[in-house]
C-alpha cells in the first residue's frame, strides 16, 4: 500500500460534546460583549475553525471585514472561550465518542506506512482538551490546527505535510485521506487533493457528502467497509 496520511476530523467526526463547545463559545462572547455577544454567536459551527467562527461573530458586532481583523480580539475570547471549555468539557453529561472510532484507532497503527492524524478547526489547545475527555488523545501526534490556518484546505496541507514528515517522505510521495462529517472537510479535502471519508454522526446524511465529492461515506466508522475504503481511497 502506497504511504498513507490520515487526518481526523474531531467534532461529529470522533466524538460529540453535547454542546460544550457551543456554551463556551457564547460563554467567551457573553464575558465580553454581554447579550449581543451571545446572539452574534447563533449561527452554525459544522465545519468551521475556531477563529472563522470568533471572526464572523465580530463581524456580526460590526467589526471590519478585513484579514487583519483585530487579531487581539481574537486571541482574547480563544484564551476564554478555552478556559470555559475546560470546565463544561469536565462536566459534559453527553459528552460521546462515536461508534466504532474507539476500535478503530487501535487498529490503525498496526497498519504498516500510515501516519494517523488531526485535520480539525479546534484550535491545538482545543483539540486535545476535548480529546483527552474522550480518552482517546494518545491516538494522534500530529495534525493541522484552527490556530495553524484559518481556512480549512491550508489547515489540512499543513496536517499533510507533517505526516510526511513522521513518515520521513515527501507529501508528493503520500496518500492523503481525510476523514471527516462535513461538507467543508470534503471540500477541503479535494482542495489539497486528498480523498474525504464521509461520516454521518454529525448530521449531514452519507448520501449527502458522496454528492459532493467524497470517496466514500458511512453511517457510523464501525460500520463494516470502513477499514477496507480507508486503505482503497
Amino acid at each position: 500500500m502506497r504511504p498513507t496520511i490520515f487526518l481526523f476530523d474531531i467534532d461529529g467526526t470522533l466524538l460529540s460534546t453535547g454542546g460544550a463547545g457551543r456554551r463556551s463559545m457564547e460563554g467567551a462572547f457573553r464575558a465580553v460583549h454581554g447579550a449581543r455577544g451571545v446572539t452574534a454567536v447563533d449561527f452554525s459551527f459544522a465545519g468551521m475553525t475556531d477563529r472563522a467562527i470568533v471572526r464572523t461573530a465580530l463581524r456580526t458586532l460590526g467589526a471590519p471585514d478585513a484579514p487583519d481583523l483585530d487579531a487581539v480580539s481574537v486571541a482574547n475570547l480563544i484564551d476564554g472561550y478555552l478556559v470555559l471549555l475546560a470546565e463544561e468539557l469536565a462536566q459534559a453529561n453527553s459528552f460521546q465518542v462515536h461508534p466504532g472510532v474507539a476500535p478503530l484507532l487501535d487498529w490503525l497503527p498496526g497498519v504498516e506506512r500510515t501516519a494517523v492524524g488531526l485535520g480539525t478547526g479546534n484550535v491545538r489547545k482545543g483539540a486535545y482538551a476535548k480529546l483527552t475527555r474522550a480518552a482517546i488523545d494518545h491516538a494522534f501526534a500530529f495534525g493541522g490546527f484552527g490556530c495553524d490556518a484559518e481556512d480549512r484546505t491550508e489547515l489540512l496541507r499543513i496536517g499533510a505535510q507533517r505526516g510526511a514528515s513522521a513518515l520521513g517522505l515527501p507529501l508528493g510521495d503520500c496518500r492523503v485521506v481525510v476523514i471527516g462529517d462535513t461538507p467543508k472537510d470534503v471540500a477541503a479535502a479535494r482542495g489539497i487533493g486528498a480523498d474525504c471519508i464521509g461520516v454521518g454522526t454529525g448530521g449531514f446524511e452519507p448520501r449527502a457528502l458522496l454528492e459532493l465529492g467524497a470517496f466514500a461515506a458511512f453511517a457510523t466508522l464501525e460500520e463494516e467497509r470502513v477499514r477496507e475504503a480507508l486503505l482503497s481511497a
